[in-house]
């Protein structure tokens, strides 16, 4: 444990995963992790079937509200008993969330599926960020604002996404009028954690900027959505908050009820919600122009402040002070990464590597990264699609699905597992190619999350983008993150900048590339993108038909 001078004054963040919640305690002066702990959400994700056992279609993924709070009774208390430190001394709160993450609830807040009757409906349940079933109706979102031309698509890279809160509201109305109906608040996440810490349903501008299509002060407008349907005209007016809230400001101050869950003194400042990533900034110092900072785990979002307004295709949102004030906030990223190695182990590796790994005393993620960094570039074979989940960036279709390429009957676990890895840092390059191309140039490369863990992952990125690799040097980079910017919404700095200069850390040029690696991933990489295009852009929609097979074979019962 670290010790506390007796001026010292502490903050608590707190970082809502896809798994669970971790939260840590961090002293204000110099940003130093006292205590953090780990709460994995009882329920997980559904994808397959509700708790009462009501089944799920192909693309859904659900979350029970309640994990959540069980978050703030448990990993927070546990925290601040491994910081031992006096709460009588913490000074505020911070929370984080993956994004995009939506709560249909009454007017209190209460989440719908605790409402009598609604148990059994999915749609009353949290649509998670990874929900990728409303892609109907994200297709029908961007075919219509592009007919319509409307001013705010390009500002999303040209594209909508199905992860977003309106197709997934969308979606919720025409498959379920009766729930739509009785949602009186379609609440993000990030929003809804806050309101249960302070009471305030306060619209946080992050998760409204880039996932909400708030743009310049408005939503799209009423004709816009009633040409989506007659019935969503009022989705903007009825059941989204007004924006009130930005990064870095008090939403409130935490309720009795709230204290005597954390054990946090009541009255402490609640710091506006966040997205994951973009709370990373600060914890990783990386709230200047041209650090591209990629937080990396069960997927990967790719942040960066810009000086200048641009266009980026496939962009997953720009916002002005999205994640710095004073500069342009761009997002892009990955809907699968860690979820594809841990889906490959999990379903494609002989029971003879999972027993070789246990004899010693390996998991299998270590044996296969052991096994695949002998390789040298290209000796699989193989060329993969990091596709599992959809794309994000830069095609930001769901529709799309996950290829590898040259397959054999001599071809290992651990040359699949390779490939998978470089498909991820292709992916990545992908993004960061199309970022420079479009006048918003990545000067530097800074990488945080859990899969900096992997020291081959990391220096098959570096090779894979020919660029230094910065890493930052907390483990808890998003909650460390949330809570800087508790510490600022406290008054305990003036601004951001300044609560990173002293709270944040990062290791410059952890990872170096190797120039005759990065020489050859240039041709494998060519590879890649012949695939992407073909499969991306192309006219085949191989990918797309299986989808729709897939739907109707679900629907049907078909054996």
């Amino acid at each position: 444990m670290v010790s506390q001078s007796s001026g010292s004054h502490f903050v608590v963040g707190v970082d809502y995963g896809t798994l669970s919640g971790r939260a840590v305690v961090v002293r204000v002066e110099d940003g130093a992790e006292l205590g953090s702990a780990t709460h994995e959400y009882s329920h997980g994700v559904l994808d397959r079937e509700l708790p009462d056992g009501t089944p799920l279609g192909p693309d859904w993924a659900l979350q029970v509200p309640a994990d959540y709070v069980d978050v703030l009774r448990i990993a927070v208390p546990a925290a601040l008993e491994m910081a031992g430190v006096d709460p009588a001394r913490v000074i505020g709160i911070g929370t984080d969330f993956t994004a995009c993450t939506m709560v249909p609830t009454t007017a209190d807040g209460t989440p719908l599926n605790e409402v009598d009757g609604f148990a059994s409906e999915p749609h009353a349940y949290v649509k998670l960020w990874k929900h990728h079933a409303a892609q109907p109706q994200a297709d029908r979102i961007n075919a219509l604002a592009s007919k319509r031309g409307e001013a705010w698509l390009p500002r999303y890279g040209g594209l909508i996404s199905s992860e977003w809160e309106f197709a997934k509201g969308l979606q919720l109305l025409e498959e379920s009028p009766e729930t739509y109906r009785a949602t009186e608040h379609w609440v993000e996440a990030a929003d809804w954690i806050v309101w249960q810490l302070c009471g305030r349903y306060v619209r946080n501008a992050c998760t409204a900027g880039y996932k909400g299509i708030f743009q310049d002060g408005t939503y799209p407008t009423r004709d816009f959505l009633a040409e989506l349907h007659p019935d969503f005209a009022g989705f903007v007016d009825d059941l989204l908050q007004p924006v009130s809230g930005h990064l870095g400001e008090a939403a409130g101050r935490l309720t009795d009820e709230a204290a005597a869950w954390t054990g946090l003194p009541a009255g402490i400042v609640v710091a506006v919600g966040n997205v994951d990533a973009h709370v990373t900034a600060p914890a990783a110092q990386s709230t200047e122009s041209g650090r591209m900072l990629a937080i990396m785990g069960t997927s990967t979002c790719h942040i960066m402040n810009g000086e200048v307004l641009r266009e980026v295709p496939g962009m997953c949102g720009v916002v002005d002070g999205g994640i710095t004030a004073g500069l342009w906030g761009y997002e892009a990223g990955q809907s699968g990464v860690g979820d594809i190695f841990n889906w490959f182990v999990t379903n494609a590796v002989p029971a003879a590597y999972v027993d070789e790994a246990a004899a010693r005393g390996l998991n299998v993620h270590e044996l296969l990264t052991e096994k695949a960094a002998s390789q040298a570039v290209g000796e699989h074979g193989l060329v993969a699609l990091d596709w599992h989940s959809g794309n994000r960036s830069v095609l930001v279709d769901h529709e799309l699905s996950g290829v590898v390429l040259g397959l054999t009957l001599t071809t290992r676990p651990e040359d699949i597992y390779r490939a998978l890895i470089e498909a991820t840092a292709f992916g990545t390059r992908t993004i960061v190619e199309t970022f420079n191309a479009s006048g918003v140039p990545v000067r530097e490369f800074v990488a945080a999350g859990g899969l900096l863990k992997n020291e081959l992952l990391m220096q098959i990125y570096a090779d894979v983008l020919n660029m230094p690799i910065s890493v930052i040097t907390s483990d808890q980079g998003p909650a460390l993150g949330s809570a800087i910017h508790a510490a600022v919404a406290a008054g305990a700095y003036p601004d951001i900048h300044a609560a990173s200069a002293a709270m944040g850390g990062v290791q410059r040029d952890a990872h170096r590339p190797d120039p005759a690696r990065a020489a050859a991933y240039d041709a494998v990489y060519a590879e890649y993108r012949t695939l992407h295009d073909y499969f991306g852009r192309g006219t085949n929609e191989v990918m797309r038909r299986l989808r729709a097979i897939r739907r109707e074979a679900h629907a049907g019962g078909a054996a």
